[in-house]
């Protein structure tokens, strides 16, 4: 016979360890309902236990930084936008700049006979990323905006310094 049962009816007698076994497994059992669905289970010792009734809804660490990712490509895609919109002018105040830059200094350095040192101090303000350089030998003034535009400003006798045109400014 099985331990526990009784008789040639094979019912079940009630046994101290099954009946602790019940009262644990009750222990178990016990469910305290926390926040967002989750449950915590207590153990048989009294403490909390894992369960796989839990439910995680924490957010995934890669929520900011899809955000962040979105922002920044939101910020992008603006800033090209103006770029395209705003090319044209950014082009042709880059060639006034350019040729200004050319046609001043080159009338300080081959009119007035300063050195290029002291006609740096003509530029005017906004300029600084206009760059220049000096050809004293043809008495040519080479003026750029890098990835922009160029000019060049050459002395030529009693008309002073004059604008060089794209076809001249090819031939050199």
């Amino acid at each position: 016979m099985w331990p526990g049962t009784t008789g040639s009816a094979g019912g079940f007698a009630a046994h101290a360890a099954s009946a602790k076994a019940v009262v644990v497994q009750k222990a178990v059992a016990a469910e305290r309902n926390l926040f967002l669905g989750m449950a915590c289970t207590d153990a048989p010792t009294g403490g909390p236990m894992a369960t796989a009734t839990s439910i995680h809804s924490a957010k995934s660490p890669s929520a900011p930084l899809g955000k962040t990712k979105l922002v920044a490509f939101a910020i992008l895609a603006l800033t090209a936008l103006w770029l395209v919109w705003n090319w044209g002018s950014i082009k042709g105040q880059a060639r006034v700049g350019a040729a200004y830059g050319a046609h001043i200094t080159c009338s300080c350095r081959y009119i007035e006979g300063r050195d290029m040192q002291s006609c740096e101090t003509d530029k005017e303000t906004g300029m600084e990323i206009v760059s220049i350089s000096d050809d004293p030998e043809n008495k040519r003034i080479f003026a750029s905006v890098p990835f922009l535009a160029e000019a060049v400003a050459e002395r030529r006798g009693a008309f002073g310094c004059i604008q060089l045109t794209e076809a001249e400014i090819e031939a050199l």
